[in-house]
Parts: structure tokens; sequence; C-alpha cells
């Protein structure tokens, strides 16, 4: 791998880092340590920075092991796999078929309720149908049900979510009344030859009075795009082309028409620095998944992580991760947002944990290559990356016969978000030792399907053992390792980290609620709790913090906010 520049790297970190975040999208009430009766979750990711960083320490190291259930409240719905937010005193929960319930966050009492439903047969009678005529509003006009539902964004006293349809739907966050529906995903023109409506299966982004969405697609003959639209009404802004076409700059990195069809769908949730005023994403993979042949060149900006501008969607930057992948190694992960010194000197970076196996650190002011690092022990596609990332001496799928390459298609990590604290200075992540046996198949296009051009079958880590996974606390600067809690399943959560020097995610080899302390490691307690894909929160409701997680339950999901005892 790339060699390291020499770097200094300072102890402590100011905890400015965090409250430079602010209320950089005037949403309600942005999380500032006490100043307020309310701190919230106002992102995803906890804010724009896409940190998955709580303030708070009421709950912390000492007392976390009288950590007890505060409330529960259920909510009826599937499986969830979303992180809940929370604005003043209230929390929403995005269930499956893309129900929202909204709660107060100290008792779980039930404000409202929200619950999708088609413009044929509308959940609400004063619902706006915005809806054009003839689309419903689940799968296929399928109604509730249908969707995942992974989570909300929130501005402009709305609420936001994507469907599998290709909609974006906003909802008063006081009232639960819908405002409208945008089809984003098949607004003209649109040309049916090249594209087709993807799912939105993540988050999107309120930014300067803008919603931004990506959607799914990168394993099928599909090409992907960030769509803007109005958080008023709706209407389009702006739209990038993930796989530029004829004229756009990039295009010259693909051969004959695998532009068409060549995957790259920005499907999960991007992050904003609003000092600098850049919109980061990251992409997909390439299509067809284990066959380049059709698509000589870089492909970009596929397995790549861009800048944009906001409010126009202009390109300022691209660092493409796995030029030509051939693999399915999405750089669609989340962007972390971190200030840290490098040299002696105070830099603005970006860090990503990639499907690949490496984790990024980028200058995110101009997308300089920083360093890299294996967060995986199995890693065989690559013999390393070169001082500019470059991947070299890669081992690709061949046709007629498999190959082993580590890791597996699901990569050394899936979707489940890092965190990184700026009390610690270190990125919290999750590793899955796993390997494949990758074949690569010819196989002809058909706009919208499934596109892989090959097959891969999972199988136990070259290293030795059983299928595991791991949680690593490393330094963004150095990729120094401080410490490595095993896993007996690779994890399903996303991780938070706290003011108060606790890790919490859901362990599912356990099937637990887990805290670790955020520098040694060390489980410090734990709680039984069902499956869930979602990630926990933390927030403080008049001066007293509480931990909450969505799960599922045998008669649907269940929004559980764990406190200290009175």
């Amino acid at each position: 791998m790339a060699q390291w520049p020499r770097i200094a790297c300072l102890i402590g970190v100011s905890f400015a880092s965090f409250v430079s975040t602010r209320a950089q999208d005037k949403s309600p009430s942005a999380a500032r340590p006490g100043d307020q009766a309310f701190v919230n979750w106002i992102a995803d990711g906890g804010t724009s920075r896409s940190q998955r960083f709580s303030p708070l320490d009421q709950i912390n190291v000492e007392n976390v092991a009288t950590l007890t259930k505060a409330w529960e409240a259920r909510l009826g719905g599937g499986l969830p796999s979303s992180t809940p937010l929370v604005i003043d005193g209230v929390i929403y929960a995005h269930l499956a078929g893309y129900d929202i319930r909204a709660l107060n966050a100290a008792t779980g009492q039930e404000s409202w309720r929200y619950t999708y439903g088609t413009p044929a047969a509308p959940a609400r009678s004063d619902a706006p149908a915005a809806a054009p005529a003839g689309r419903g509003g689940g799968a296929g006009g399928g109604g509730r049900g249908a969707g995942v539902g992974r989570g909300l964004a929130t501005g402009n006293g709305q609420l936001y979510f994507g469907t599998r349809t290709g909609e974006l739907v906003a909802v008063s966050a006081t009232s639960g009344k819908e405002q409208w529906r945008s089809p984003v995903e098949e607004s003209e023109p649109f040309d049916r030859t090249v594209q087709k409506a993807g799912a939105i299966i993540a988050p999107p982004v309120f930014v300067k009075g803008l919603i931004v969405t990506g959607s799914n697609g990168g394993d099928a003959a599909y090409r992907g795009r960030l769509v803007a639209v109005d958080a008023r009404d709706g209407k389009e802004r702006w739209r990038f082309n993930v796989v530029p076409g004829p004229g756009e700059k990039g295009h010259e990195t693909w051969t004959g028409d695998g532009w068409k069809y060549g995957g790259g769908a920005p499907w999960l949730t991007g992050s904003y620095d609003p000092d600098l005023n850049l919109l980061y994403w990251g992409t997909g993979n390439a299509s067809s998944d284990f066959s380049g042949g059709a698509r000589k060149g870089d492909n970009l900006y596929t397995a790549s992580i861009v800048a944009l501008r906001p409010e126009t969607g202009e390109l300022v930057w691209h660092f493409q991760t796995t030029p030509h992948d051939v693999w399915d190694w999405d750089a669609a992960y989340e962007t972390i947002l971190v200030d840290r010194p490098v040299d002696g000197t105070l830099r603005k970076l970006l860090v990503q944990p990639n499907k690949n196996g490496f984790m990024y650190v980028l200058d995110r002011t101009n997308g300089k290559y920083l360093g890299a690092w294996k967060y995986i022990q199995n890693l065989t596609w690559t013999s390393g990356l070169d001082d500019k990332g470059v991947p070299q001496n890669r081992r690709e799928p061949t046709q007629g016969a498999p190959i082993v390459i580590c890791p597996d298609y699901f990569g050394g990590r899936s979707w489940n978000q890092a965190a990184f604290s700026p009390v610690t200075g270190l990125i919290y992540n999750h590793g899955s030792e796993r390997c494949a046996e990758f074949t690569s198949v010819p196989e002809e296009p058909r706009v919208g399907q499934r596109f892989v051009a090959g097959a891969q079958r999972t199988i136990e880590p070259i290293s030795g053992g059983p299928i595991v996974g791991h949680i690593d606390a490393i330094d963004p600067v150095t990729g120094r390792r401080a410490w490595q809690y095993p896993l007996k399943a690779p994890l399903l959560a996303p991780l938070l980290a706290t003011q108060g020097n606790l890790i919490f995610t859901f362990d599912n080899g356990a099937t637990a609620l887990i805290a670790l302390d955020a520098q040694s490691g060390e489980k410090l307690w734990s709680t039984p709790l069902d499956l869930t894909r979602g990630g926990a929160i933390s927030y403080s409701v008049n001066g007293k913090q509480f931990i909450a997680i969505l799960s599922s339950s045998p008669d649907g999901a269940v929004l559980t906010a764990y406190s200290l005892p009175n």
C-alpha cells in the first residue's frame, strides 16, 4: 500500500471540531452541548459531517453499567433499518413501508403517525395528492409495506424520505401531514433506452434549501445520478450524472456503449461542509459488476468520491478509489468529515472506510490523496496502493473458472456507518473477514435489469477460521489501530461515539446492544435486543441523556430508549 508522508500527530483535539457543525442547514436547534434544553440528532450521521458522534457525557464509562430501559414503544411494521432523528424533544422513527412515528423523546408517548399510501387511497384525506396520475405510492403501486424505510432528512420544518419507486416525499414535522411527492427518478427529459427509475433506499441530504438524493442500480443496466429538488415543492433543480454521457467530462473513460449501462449509483447518503460549501458523496460500483470488457477505461465517476457545489451540482473534484471496478467495490459509503493535524498543521480531512477493504483519507478542500490502510486482514484483490492511491497488481475475476479473491463481494464491510470521536481522535469502524470464488460470465445488458455478468460464492477467509467480524479503533491520520473488538459475525448496525468515551452498537452475533470503552475497547455494558440494522443515537431532553435504537420483534418494530436511573 501507499507509504504515508511523515505526520506529526498531536495529542488531544479541540471540541470545537464538533461545535463547528452548528445549524449549518438551519435545521431546528442543531446540537450544541450545554446551552439549550434539547440536544438533537438532526441527520442520519448526527450532523452533516456524518461523524455519528454525540457531545453528551452524562452517560459515561463510569456509570454506563447502570444504564436501564427508560421507555419502549411498539410501533408495528417490519425489520427496521433506520436511525431515528430527534428535534427539540420529539423523536422520529422511519419504519418499513415508509411509515413515520413521532413520539415524545422523554416518555415515548406517540404524538402523531404518518402512514404512507397511494394517491388513489391516501393515508390522510387532508394530504395533497402530489404524485402524478397513474403512479402508486408503494413499489409498483403496492402501497405500504413495499419499502425498507432507511431513514429521514429534516429541514424547513419538514421530514423527507425516498421510496422504492424513485419518489421523494415531504411530511410536516409538526403534524405528520404529507406536503408533496416528487418522482425525481423519472423527470423529463429522460431517455428510457439508457435510464430506468431506481429505488431511493437511503436518507437524502437537506442543504441550502435543497433535498439531494441518489438511488440504487449499481448492479443493473442503469446510469447512476444525484438529483436535487427544491425542499419547498419538490421541483428538480439539478442532476449530476455519475456516468458521464457524450460531451460530458469523464466520458472519455468509457468505451463503446458501456456508459449507457454503467452503474455507479450513489445509493447511500452524502455529507456537507458549510465552511467550504461542498457536498460530498460516494458513488457505487460499475456494472456489469464482474466483467469490464465492454467498458474499458477507468469508468468515471463510478467507485469514486465526488465533491459538488450544492447550488448547481457542479463537480469541484473527484477521487476514484477503484478504477475500472470488476469486483463490486462500491465507494458509496459515508464520507466522514474531520479536522486533524497533519505534519503539525490542522487539515480538513475526509475519511471513508471503503468496501474494497481500505480506509481512505483525502484533503476535502481539493480531493488530494493523503493515504490509506487496510482495515481487514483478508485482502488479496490488490497487492497495495501506490502513492496516488491507485491499486497495484490487481487480481480480477476470470471467465470460465472461479478465482479466489478477498474480500467477497459484500466487501470489507457493508453500508453500516462508522463513527468518529473528536475526544479520542479515532475512527470506529467494523470489518468482515471472508473471501469468495469469483467467476466472470459474458452477459448482454437489458435496460434497468440486473447486470452482474458473473457470480461469486462466499467462502471462509484464507487466513483460516470461520467468517467473523470485528470493530476497530483507528487513528485516521496514521492508520494506527488502538484496539480491536472481535465479533462472532459481521456487524449489521452502525456505530455511535459519545463524549462520555463510549461506543454503542448492535452486536448481531450476541443479539445485544453493547457499550464499549472508546479508549480501550473493553465491553462495559450490554442488554438483549432483537435484530436491527438501524443505528443507536444519543440525545437529551431537559438535561437527561438517552440512548435510543430501533429493533424488531415478532409483532413489528420497537423503539427503545435507555437512560441512567433517577
